[in-house]
Formats: C-alpha cells, structure tokens, sequence
C-alpha cells in the first residue's frame, strides 16, 4: 500500500519557473480545444485567430491598454501581500478613485491641464487610499481581518458608483450607464505614434519605485521582518500597527490610480462596473509574478492580451461563452501550475514491515529449572 505526500520543494530552478507557466499554457489550450472540438469548432482555426490578434501591432496596443488597470491592481495586491496582508478591495478602491478623479475632471474648476491632472491623481490615490484604510485601522488595533473587510467593502464602493452612474452622473440623452467624456484638455497624450497612453509610464516607474523601496529602504526591511515574524518585529522595536496601516493604505492608493488611468488615459469617463473584476483578477497576477512588482507588469500585459484575443475569437462564430472559458480556463491552469511549481507529490511505501522471524541457536542451552519433579 502507498501513499502520497504533498512536499514543499526546497528550491525552484530558474528552467521550471520559466518552462512551468508556459507547460500548463498548453494544458490549458488542450482542455478548451476538447470542448471546441465538441462544440464542432476548429481549435486550430479559433487559436490561430487569438494569436493573430495577440502578436499584430493593433493587437499590442489593445493588450498594453487592456492590461494597464490589472498592471495596477497587480502592484497594489503585491505590496499589501509583501506583509501578509490580504488586499481583496482593490475593485473597490479602483471605483473610489475613479469617482474622485472623474467628479474634479467634470465637476471641479476650469484650470491649466498640467495643475488639473495632478490633483486628478492625487485624488485618485486618495481615494483608494481611503477606502483601505477603513479595514486598515480595524485590522491594525482590533485585529480584524482585512480580508473580510477590503472584500465587503467593495460592494459598498461599487453600488455607490452604480448610483452615481445610473442617477446624477449619468449622460443625458445616452442609454448607457456612464458619464459625459472629459475635457479633451485633460487626456493624457499617447507616446508618439504608438497609440499607447503615457500613462504605462507612470505604471513602469511605479513598479520600479516599488522594486527599490523593498530592496532598498529601512520600511521595505521593516515589511519583510514582520511578513516572517510579527512577534519578532515588535520584540525589536518596529511599530507593526503603523506598518500596517502605512501598507495597506498605500495598497489602496495604488488601486486607486487605476482610476487615473481610465479618466486620464484611457476612456476618459467612467462606466457603471467599471472595474469589471480588474481587482480580484490583480490578485492572479500578484501571486503569479511571485509579488514582484516588474513582473507585475509583465503579466498583467500578457492578461491583457488574453482578454483581447478571447474577444477576438468571437469573429469566428466563437460564443463569447467559450471565449471567456477559455481565458477563464488558462488562468486556473496557470494557477495550477504555481502549485506543482512550488511543491512536488512524493510516494510513501505506508505498508508495515513485518517482523523479522525468530531463530533458535542451535549452541543455546535451554536453562533447567531448579527443584523439579524427582
């Protein structure tokens, strides 16, 4: 009889962290191609259509603006959870700042781009900061769970938005649950001719400045000690309630800024459930880029591109079902496939070992017992 153990593996080779995303890719690909085949489609034809879009120059930018949003929740789930922290709101700290950062852009006096952008910004992060900060308090002096709150807070942030959306934000004349685009004053301009916004450029030097904090500075340090030890932190002096609140609500203002780039950036406007899920899908890309913020960037890219192309495939006859299965399908199979990239299956021979038979010596002499029967 056997039995299987589940081993955490005690090193990940540099060749299995990059072979292993890209094998469950493929798992994925076939599953999805079994049912397409089912479904009388042609898998080759439907994947051959995805990455046609994927890898066109049209197909770049769609990927770099779809994945911007994620590129953020991404960055704000990875900081949180470099200290054990659990950030499950930025879907709603993402809507806050969009409904700061939208409400100045219509709303607030007419003034100077450049002055009006910044303070569109600042409120985008403060936004997020805000509504993070409401289950940073509670977690950092009560001990309540944060992931609890962040979540719960969402539906809070996201039937505000719908409110607003809906009732008096909404465009006149229009069917659409949405409000009147801004200023064409306020966009931020693209980089040259490449139709991508100059707003990846506030993600890339984000994710840099984030890389350093942690390498590079006492609080990054602090966050790693208290990650691996809170008792230990707070015997060596480090306030670990400030840490927590000065994380998470840094957290959320990064979430926040995926608001910025909506209004600022990207659609100029913000619609009812706006972020469509872009929170908790950050929280894949966190935990796959292994909490690394220039990795962040990478595959909340490459998300992006998944979104597009499952769209795309909708023009071969594809159901929008099946497309979002199959984007659907390559992320828990990636997911999937972190777990047997940081553990490994063992097999224990669990049947009992018999034991070993007695033998006589034959030169051993049987002792007599004394006083016997005359």
């Amino acid at each position: 009889m056997h039995k299987f153990r589940v081993q955490k593996r005690t090193e990940v080779s540099m060749t299995r962290k990059i072979l292993n995303p890209i094998v469950f890719v493929l798992f994925a690909l076939v599953f999805c191609g079994i049912f397409l085949a089912v479904l009388k489609f042609n898998p080759l034809e439907v994947y051959g259509k995805m990455l046609e879009e994927i890898f066109s120059v049209r197909g770049v930018q769609k990927s770099v603006v779809a994945g911007l949003p994620l590129m953020f929740t991404g960055l704000a789930v990875a900081f949180g959870y470099r200290m054990n922290l659990n950030n499950i709101g930025a879907d709603g700290q993402y809507a806050m700042g969009s409904i700061l950062c939208i409400w100045f852009a219509l709303y607030g006096p007419d003034m100077p781009a450049v002055p009006k952008l910044i303070i569109m910004f600042v409120l985008a992060a403060a936004g997020g900061a805000f509504i993070s900060l409401l289950a940073a308090i509670p977690r950092a002096f009560w001990n309540v769970s944060e992931t609890i709150l962040t979540m719960m807070l969402n539906y809070i942030v996201l039937l505000f938005l719908n409110f607003l959306m809906y009732g008096p934000w909404k465009e006149e004349g229009q069917m659409v649950a949405q409000t009147a685009r801004t200023d064409e004053r306020y966009w931020l301009p693209d980089i040259g001719n490449t139709g991508i916004n100059s707003i990846v450029i506030i993600a890339v030097i984000m994710a840099v400045a984030i890389y350093f904090f942690h390498k590079k500075t006492s609080k990054g340090y602090q966050m790693e000690v208290i990650r691996r030890g809170p008792a230990a932190a707070k015997y060596a002096g480090m306030n670990v309630k400030a840490n927590i609140i000065f994380v998470l609500g840094i957290s959320g203002a990064i979430a926040g800024l995926a608001g910025f780039a909506q209004v600022g950036g990207i659609i100029h406007r913000v619609q009812a459930d706006l972020p469509n899920g872009a929170g908790y899908t950050g929280i894949v890309i966190a935990y796959l880029a292994g909490l690394n913020p220039l990795v962040v960037l990478i595959v909340g890219f490459l998300f992006g591109a998944l979104q597009i192309s499952a769209v795309a495939v909708q023009i071969t006859g594809v159901p929008s079902q099946i497309a979002t299965m199959i984007q659907g399908s390559i992320m828990l199979f990636v997911i999937a496939g972190e777990f047997f990239k940081r553990y490994k299956i063992t097999r224990q021979n669990s049947q009992p070992s018999l034991p070993e038979k007695a033998t006589e010596d034959p030169k051993k002499e049987i002792p007599v017992q004394e006083g016997g029967a005359e």
